[in-house]
């Protein structure tokens, strides 16, 4: 039996304990992988952008300097509130609560961020969410992988495991790897659409 995935619960204890519980404001490490996310961005701007797990939005302010359009989501309230109060000032970021894979939105999108979330789904939510993100990216579009490569106990997958899988379900479909990069503590894999 695999683990399942973490449901939301998890998460609203996590920020119940600690307003920034991964240190996204204030760590080194976050604002350098940051950096490397966006410059491994092969557009310099998107029309249509979809992030899975915006968190308290750190990632996401920066991001919108990058897209027409950008859907935020996550499952916590706690950090969705303070994702509205960052973006605020930001007219083209729509923050929203969404459980992917559960829920997923309607459209089409030129560039999907999956940072540090695909290792809280189980096997089949993260099958279920890449069959999903790769049909609904458009022709010349972006898949972005973000993710912690260490184990954690608690995570039913690891980041090896996400990008490792979506790398197998990508060459299957024909998409292209313009860019994978590993770094001491996290792995970027970008994938494009044919």
């Amino acid at each position: 039996m695999t683990p399942a995935s973490l449901q939301p619960s998890y998460f609203d204890q996590v920020y119940a304990a600690d307003a920034d519980p991964w240190s996204f404001e204030t760590s080194d490490y976050e604002r350098s992988k940051y950096a490397a996310t966006l410059a491994a961005l092969p557009a310099l701007h998107y029309e249509q952008a979809f992030e899975i797990g915006c968190s308290i939005g750190v990632l996401t302010a920066q991001l919108a300097t990058r897209c027409q359009h950008l859907l935020a989501v996550d499952v916590a309230d706690a950090a969705l509130s303070r994702a509205r109060e960052r973006c605020a000032a930001l007219p083209q970021v729509d923050v929203q609560c969404m459980q992917v894979p559960n829920t997923l939105p309607p459209g089409d999108f030129d560039l999907i961020v999956l940072s540090e979330v695909g290792y809280y789904w189980s096997l089949d939510d993260l099958q279920r969410a890449l069959v999903w993100m790769f049909g609904a990216l458009r022709s010349g579009g972006h898949l972005v992988l973000v993710h912690w490569t260490p184990v954690v106990a608690d995570y039913p997958l690891t980041g090896d495991d996400v990008h490792d899988m979506t790398r197998r379900q990508a060459d299957i479909r024909g998409w292209s790897h313009p860019f994978g990069q590993r770094h001491a503590h996290y792995r970027i894999d970008v994938f494009e659409a044919p």
